[in-house]
């Protein structure tokens, strides 16, 4: 299947985002020094049903691997008719994505997407071209310019958000969400029927823990309110402008559970 461009049908359109739960078994604090902050954020909007996913999906697995990227697949739901039904999607997924088209101006909806910051798109099987994307946007000062920090304090998360970098951001939306490293799938029907699939940093849930106005701030997250089963990672992410119409990466950490 070549990219897909254009908007999905209006019937599998949704604007809701949600919040859910990450299983732990235990959690390793880290703390990020200004010098390992991650430069970027890459969600790629990916779908089992999508011939031209595949070669995406790697590249997001190989990101994955490097520390100064924050990687993530957002599974979207909007080619489940054509045969095979997405395990891992969500249509709150392909709301995010519609968002962000809206707010570039554009109809720029396909898969495999990858938007870079939350400031540029680039077909996501372009390896290049996010890396690329990454140059372009962190030459805005205001981008990735939070310093962001998780920790553990017996059953809750402590998530800390300190002073912008950058004097003219003061103010973002601060999400916490699981994510599976590594979800191999046997996919039984479709363009991409009789292959086993491995999707990279799978986002499973998603919780809105605050809103930051610029000075340094904590929240603390309790862990029951974020349990799931099949998690092994957690990311924090500020975000500039809201659900609807988000804006650029602000910051971002990383944490592995286990």
């Amino acid at each position: 299947m070549a990219a897909m461009t254009g908007s999905p049908p209006t019937s599998r359109r949704s604007s809701a985002f949600w919040s859910g739960a990450l299983g732990v078994c235990a959690i390793i604090a880290i703390i990020h020094p200004a010098d390992a902050d991650p430069r970027a954020v890459v969600e790629l909007f990916t779908s089992q049903g999508c011939s031209s996913c595949p070669p995406a999906d790697k590249i997001i697995g190989e990101l994955s691997d490097d520390p100064s990227i924050i990687a993530l697949s957002m599974p979207i739901d909007y080619w489940d008719y054509l045969g095979w039904k997405d395990t891992l999607a969500d249509a709150r997924f392909s709301a995010r994505q519609r968002a962000y088209s809206r707010v570039r101006g554009d109809r720029e909806v396909y898969t495999p997407q990858a938007v870079v910051n939350g400031a540029a798109h680039v077909l996501g099987s372009d390896r290049a071209g996010i890396e690329n994307a990454i140059g372009r946007t962190v030459k805005n000062d205001t981008v990735m310019s939070v310093p962001v920090t998780m920790s553990l304090a017996g059953r809750q998360i402590n998530v800390s958000v300190a002073a912008s970098r950058a004097p003219a951001v003061s103010h973002g939306e601060v999400w916490i969400c699981s994510i599976a490293r590594a979800v191999p799938i046997s996919i039984a029907r479709g363009e991409n029927r009789g292959r086993e699939i491995t999707y990279h940093n799978v986002v499973r849930n998603l919780l809105k823990v605050g809103d930051w106005n610029g000075s340094p701030e904590s929240w603390t997250v309790p862990l029951e309110n974020l349990m799931r089963d099949g998690v092994d990672g957690a990311v924090v992410y500020v975000q500039d402008g809201n659900r609807d119409k988000p804006g650029p990466m602000l910051g971002a950490a990383y944490t592995s559970l286990h």
